[in-house]
């Protein structure tokens, strides 16, 4: 067997990651003649069965094509599509009106929006832009994985192609590549700055932890929680919530919180409820502020104050790139300043 394949993978997985790789960082071409079953099973000193699965699993992907007497090839590039395929690691509230967003710039542009769900897992992730670019999308746009740290290397290496790739709505910035960001960390600066102003008290962070692994957005705005309070207000000791069903009256009372901020609005519902149900008035006794500005934070009694990502922004700068702007290195990158929305909370 190979050396350089020896891992706790299935062996037929990590060929076809090799060839993957290969065909997407263009060191096979379109058309190129790929491994035969013989000289896979030669070359890695696997069995026959394994070699043929690993060209059907690329085949069903899209990279490769299999011609009886002839071969299997690296799918040639048909004609362009006027579709930008979207990749979002889940369903959400605040992906949901980002997305809408972006389809009615697709619309007004005469170009359609398809949707594909990573769930999470920063390998469906890069096996779904591959596609898309193999299948000639137009563009392909990535909300990516809540690890950002796994993808990395991926895109910074990732080599010009006919289907560019942008990054929206993500924590890492790449020098050298297109995107559209929100700033995470402003946003939770005027949430707690207006926080810390209204009442005197402490200040706790909610996180949401519905996802198991890392998640760098939520490493990023608690950083940043950490970081206001060491600038505002030193005597103060940061106090964490891992998830929303854990703030109650009694945690309130004992650490002397007067506010709250949520890291979405979801959480900041649940919070409300909760305390309610204890005795603790919002915003009376606690002031709360959440992330995200969805429909939920608008129309929840009592209203939410809340930060906006601007998600139409993002949307017209991600359309404005992707139908004329990616030739301008000015119109490459962009970072959207959030804003608080106060409201009753």
């Amino acid at each position: 067997m190979d050396k350089g394949l020896q891992s706790a993978s299935p062996l037929y997985e990590l060929l076809v990651e090799r060839y993957r790789d290969d065909i997407l960082h263009r060191r096979l071409q379109p058309g190129d003649r790929l491994d035969s079953i013989t000289q896979i099973q030669r070359k890695h000193g696997v069995a026959r069965e394994t070699a043929k699965r690993v060209l059907n699993i690329l085949e069903q992907d899209g990279l490769v094509i299999q011609r009886a007497g002839k071969g299997t090839f690296v799918a040639e590039h048909g004609p362009k599509e006027r579709i930008w395929g979207v990749v979002i690691p889940f369903v959400s509230i605040q992906y949901d009106d980002l997305l809408s967003k972006v389809s009615a710039h697709a619309a007004a542009n005469g170009r359609e929006v398809r949707r594909f769900y990573s769930y999470n897992n920063w390998e469906e992730e890069i096996r779904l832009v591959a596609r898309m670019q193999m299948e000639r999308y137009e563009a392909v746009v990535v909300i990516p994985t809540l690890d950002e740290s796994r993808t990395w290397d991926f895109y910074s290496r990732l080599s010009p192609s006919d289907a560019p790739v942008i990054l929206l709505d993500h924590t890492m910035t790449y020098r050298d590549f297109a995107f559209v960001v929100q700033s995470y960390d402003l946003g939770v600066v005027r949430a707690l700055n207006y926080l810390l102003d209204r009442k005197p008290g402490a200040v706790a962070f909610v996180l949401n932890e519905g996802w198991t692994g890392r998640n760098m957005v939520l490493e990023l705005m608690a950083e940043t929680y950490r970081m206001v309070l060491r600038r505002r207000r030193p005597d103060l000791e940061p106090v964490i919530f891992d998830n929303a069903s854990r703030v109650c009256a009694d945690a309130i009372r004992t650490n002397g919180i007067t506010g709250v901020f949520c890291c979405d609005d979801i959480s900041a519902i649940q919070v409300i409820g909760q305390l309610r149900e204890e005795g603790v008035a919002v915003p009376r006794e606690l002031c709360l502020a959440s992330y995200g500005n969805t429909a939920l934070a608008r129309y929840f009694t009592p209203a939410l104050t809340s930060v906006d990502p601007h998600n139409d922004e993002m949307a017209a700068h991600l359309a404005g790139m992707l139908t004329g702007g990616l030739g301008r290195n000015e119109m490459r990158q962009y970072v959207v300043q959030p804003a608080l929305v106060i409201r009753e909370t």
